[in-house]
């Protein structure tokens, strides 16, 4: 018993460390992460402007000749007052769709694609590329930025031409800098759903907060790989908004599942229409929104802090432990995403939101541990009960008496009454320790009691057995507590036996056992069912099957009917 205890205290203790480390480790990425991008310079050190200009294919018919593709021309004034360090490249960051070559005061400093031509195809470039400004044209002063190029897909998509002033390190050292962090915050994440993912494959508790949490963390690693994608492989301008579509898609879906995760932790009563007219808004935002990706995750997310915010305050008022906690987060979420750039606000409040849903999981797992350890506690309580209660000084003198008369008046009798009772006494010490035992180990346990019952109260006692399949399982001292109940509380018949029949049926979902005492019952004050023994067989029960299991007994005509049905695991 104290080595169960102790195991299971071992292996709460490791959950709850493992709880621990995930909560330091999200809390590190936050604190880094709002230290890191409230500090750091933006893209704004040098004057930049985002205007476009579009001219039609007749304009450049001379230059590029007659492609029938959609050509460009893009003239920007940029004005450079000052250089930070010189000693450090000047860099052009450039954000637009098409091909096109950069001219820098007139001066090719690079291309992006291969720019349609007569007789050739346009080679697509990518949303984003850097260039690198030679030393001799970064004098301070006013420069002009001019895009030549030709955009043959998506010509319905205008999405304007922007660049951006920056140093040449900087612009390329940035993105390894915040996907540096962005990848380990999205390992955490991973770490954590395949943990619960082994959680509840190997729990028998099949708890849908636990499945939900581990699809919260995969589809959250997931919408951080597919947003910074883009910086380790290059994305033709073509191929674009696949990106997009897939970043709005895992966005809708966790903000699905984080309210119906705190609806179900929470026990909250409306989660049905709750859930009917979360899935309608978003659907809605999503139809009146298209094509508005940034938009539209953008009131996705709102939406999954508002019905969010509604269920966590519904528990905080019914005084729900962690109730609070979540409100607070929840809180602290939206002020993130207030203050800061949309995708890292957005990541950081989702990630303070799953520590939410982590603290309610520890909450959650702290109850559960603990009571099955109290089922443990009152099993083995009951088991020690009935092993006294076969032990006891009444029960051995009574035995005792009995087997001095058998022995006295028939000693053949009495060696058979010495080894009925041994050989119980034995089964029992070898079943004390299991938490199950073979159905056949239960039987051989049971016609064991019966014969040595026959002996002490000189009645006579059978044992039918129907359909019993000797692979399964059972706790131990069921059926043997069911048959003690039936032997004390059974009248002695005049003439025949009193007959114990074991059934057994399995169906498609669940298996059952049917044990019927067919004899007349006595009058008893109390019901039957609150005694030691029926508090025994359903905590062995509990401890075994969780909440997968039924138990009934009632007097019918015939006697007294006991049912045991035990479900599949659902």
């Amino acid at each position: 018993m104290q080595t169960a205890l102790r195991a299971f205290e071992m292996h709460f203790s490791i959950r709850y460390l493992f709880y621990l480390y995930l909560m330091y480790r999200f809390s590190f990425f936050i604190v880094f992460l709002l230290l890191l991008f409230t500090s750091c310079k933006q893209y704004n050190e040098y004057v930049k402007s985002d205007v476009t200009y579009y001219i039609d294919d007749d304009h450049f018919n001379d230059y590029l000749g007659k492609s029938g593709d959609s050509i460009f021309k893009v003239t920007i004034d940029v004005e450079l007052f000052t250089r930070e360090n010189k000693a450090t490249p000047l860099g052009l960051q450039v954000n637009g769709f098409g091909a096109f070559d950069v001219y820098w005061d007139n001066v090719l400093v690079g291309s992006n694609g291969i720019m349609a031509k007569s007789g050739q195809a346009e080679v697509p470039g990518t949303e984003t590329t850097y260039y690198q400004i030679p030393e001799k044209l970064s004098a301070i002063g006013k420069h002009v930025v001019t895009l030549v190029g030709t955009q043959s897909h998506l010509r319905e998509v205008r999405r304007g031409i922007d660049v951006k002033l920056e140093s040449f390190l900087r612009l390329h050292r940035a993105p390894l800098i915040v996907m540096s962090y962005m990848n380990l915050m999205a390992g955490a994440f991973l770490i954590a759903s395949i943990y619960y993912f082994f959680l509840y494959i190997n729990s028998t508790r099949k708890e849908t907060t636990v499945l939900l949490f581990g699809i919260i963390c995969l589809l959250f690693f997931c919408l951080l790989i597919i947003e910074y994608v883009k910086f380790y492989i290059d994305i033709p301008y073509t191929r674009f908004f696949i990106r997009m579509k897939i970043v709005g898609w895992l966005t809708f879906a966790i903000s699905v599942l984080v309210p119906w995760y705190f609806m179900l932790q929470f026990d909250f009563e409306k989660k049905r229409l709750f859930l009917i007219l979360l899935l309608t808004s978003l659907i809605a935002i999503y139809i009146v929104n298209y094509h508005h990706y940034d938009l539209t995750a953008i009131l996705f997310s709102d939406v999954m802090w508002l019905t969010s915010m509604v269920v966590a305050s519904n528990a905080a008022a019914r005084k729900i432990k962690g109730g609070l906690i979540v409100v607070v987060g929840l809180f602290a979420s939206a002020a993130v995403n207030y203050f800061m750039f949309y995708d890292f606000g957005l990541f950081i409040a989702f990630t303070i939101i799953v520590l939410s849903m982590l603290y309610l999981h520890t909450i959650r797992a702290k109850a559960i541990e603990e009571a099955h350890n109290a089922s443990l506690l009152l099993s083995s309580r009951l088991q020690l009960e009935l092993i006294k209660k076969n032990i006891q000084p009444h029960f051995l003198r009574n035995t005792l008496t009995s087997l001095i008369d058998w022995v006295e008046e028939s000693p053949q009798q009495g060696v058979v009454f010495i080894r009925a009772l041994a050989d119980e006494f034995d089964i029992m010490n070898a079943i004390a320790e299991d938490t199950l035992i073979t159905i056949r180990q239960e039987i051989d346990l049971c016609r064991k009691h019966l014969e040595v019952m026959s002996f002490r109260k000189e009645v006579c006692y059978e044992w039918d057995e129907k359909e019993i399949d000797d692979n399964e399982t059972i706790p131990p001292a069921i059926f043997h507590t069911i048959v003690e109940n039936g032997i004390t509380h059974s009248l002695p018949p005049k003439q025949g036996c009193i007959r114990f029949c074991l059934s057994f049926t399995k169906e498609k979902n669940y298996k059952q056992y049917t044990l019927l005492t067919e004899a007349k019952n006595r009058k008893i004050r109390k019901d039957k069912s609150s005694g030691t023994g029926f508090k025994y067989i359903k905590a062995r029960l509990n401890e075994s099957y969780g909440d997968n299991w039924q138990f009934d007994s009632f007097a019918v005509e015939e006697g007294w009917l006991t049912t045991i049905k035990i479900f599949d695991k659902r």
